[in-house]
């Protein structure tokens, strides 16, 4: 569900911190100086809900299209069966920019979904998101049914501006008749292993040129982005002091090696780029693990349900992300992000909208079903061990990832998504050998991430 960064989605989802970058982030930070007072600004009493026989239209944007959007319209028309006379206009394709221009022109939907967290610190610290503390006490919904890392990216600070909307969980896929021709009988744990594995399932063709990758270390592309790479290298983005701290991180430093040597393998950045240049799409048929391109993987729990759709004949398996040799410890775990779900300053139905946001992310029912849809992982504990959820063996390894209580989420920043797209670049820029030297290089990561936290602190 919910993967180009904003990336994952950017052929579904969110592949978009790549994309967004600091002109959404300018445009978040001056869609509102702060949250404005009353129901409809962000502060104050929370909205009284619609009568049962109220009739309204409730105007949702998302991003989401084609299969999924009918999967989503179908969850949030379950709100009829408590307010049957209201209507729910779904319109998909709406990213955050378009969510931002509405916001901004005082013509907001009721209620905004987006597929990525990036720019949640900047919708919350802005206003743009409403709070939504006094409808959650109202109401005395109790928030511990929800995984602390799922809590910790839908709040900013202390302050709750969105819900989360299913989540998403990267992990480790693997081309089984690949594997087993090679005769590696099982997925690689540590990236030393992986980088064992990536030698022997690699074959070239005559010229030089790369026929099948093992596993493939293009930065940015399909999900390897450094947010999904870095907690398997017990990577962190922002130090106990809110300052960035990449060219100090002996973690950091460690993904960047590893992303090199790679490369070297392959023969250089023009191989990998010939080579990559020849797979389909992220999010269509011919995606280069689907056409068996790729051996191996690091994707979200909704590239199951692709594989069913697209390429039902493939035999893959799917595992916990390899670590970092020196951080065994590390291996289980998995980044999380996922959908998040608000109400905008000045949405015209705030009281309904919640009622909606309610249905959508809290009600055991809806839940699920968006999840067998989708193949995303249900947010919250009761959904994610209800007997309806389809689990196949594949799916299974996210929902253990999920609650094996070594998620990493991105770090919720008033900058948005600028300290994400400032390391991909970096990394782009670094596996075409345009960097010299790595931690000369992260320091200028650094000092342009600092500069921006400390330009926005200042209320700049």
């Amino acid at each position: 569900m919910s993967s180009t960064t904003q990336v994952r989605r950017s052929g579904r989802r969110w592949r978009g911190s790549i994309v967004l970058g600091a002109v959404t982030v300018a445009a978040l930070v001056s869609a509102c100086s702060g949250a404005a007072s009353g129901p409809n600004g962000g502060s104050g009493d929370a909205a009284a809900a619609p009568a049962a026989d109220a009739k309204l239209t409730l105007t949702v944007y998302s991003k989401f299209t084609d299969r999924e959007y009918n999967v989503v319209t179908a969850g949030l028309n379950k709100l009829k069966a408590k307010f049957p006379n209201i209507e729910i206009k779904h319109e998909g394709q709406q990213d955050d920019d378009k969510i931002t221009q509405s916001i901004r022109g005082g013509n907001p939907p009721d209620v905004a979904i987006s597929f990525f967290t990036d720019n949640l610190g900047a919708w919350c610290s802005t206003g743009s998101f409403q709070d939504l503390k006094p409808y959650i006490d109202r109401d005395k919904i109790d928030l511990n049914q929800i995984p602390d890392a799922v809590r910790s990216y839908t709040e900013y600070q202390g302050k709750r501006c969105a819900m989360p909307l299913l989540a998403d969980v990267y992990g480790f896929y693997y081309n089984k008749d690949m594997f087993a021709a090679k005769g590696i009988t099982s997925p690689p744990k540590t990236t030393s292993e992986l980088f064992e594995a990536t030698k022997k399932l690699t074959e070239f063709n005559p010229d030089g040129s790369i026929k099948v990758a093992g596993f493939l270390p293009s930065m940015p592309f399909y999900a390897n982005m450094a947010q999904y790479w870095a907690p398997n290298f017990g990577a962190t983005y922002i130090g106990p002091d809110g300052q960035s701290h990449l060219a100090d991180s002996p973690e950091w430093k460690a993904m960047f090696d590893f992303q090199k040597q790679l490369v070297d393998f392959y023969g250089g950045h023009a191989k990998v780029e010939q080579f990559k240049a020849g797979l389909g799409e992220e999010y269509s048929a011919d995606h280069g693990f689907q056409r068996g391109k790729l051996a191996m993987m690091i994707d979200g729990e909704y590239r199951t349900a692709f594989i069913k759709d697209q390429a039902p004949e493939l035999k893959f398996g799917t595992a916990a992300p390899p670590v970092l040799d020196s951080k065994p410890d590390r291996y289980g775990g998995a980044f999380t992000t996922g959908t998040i779900i608000a109400i905008p300053k000045g949405a015209k139905n705030p009281g309904a909208a919640w009622e909606l946001i309610k249905q959508v992310t809290l009600d055991t029912s809806t839940l699920v079903d968006l999840s067998n849809g989708l193949k995303n992982v249900p947010s919250t504990k009761a959904a994610l061990t209800d007997p309806k959820l389809e689990v196949t063996p594949e799916f299974k390894t996210f929902l253990d990832l999920y609650n094996g209580g070594k998620l990493m989420p991105n770090p919720s920043t008033p900058i948005g998504d600028a300290h994400l797209k400032a390391v991909n670049d970096f990394a782009e820029k670094w596996q075409a050998g345009n960097v010299p030297d790595m931690i000369a290089g992260l320091k200028q990561v650094d000092a342009q991430i600092n500069d921006e936290l400390a330009q926005k602190r200042a209320g700049g």
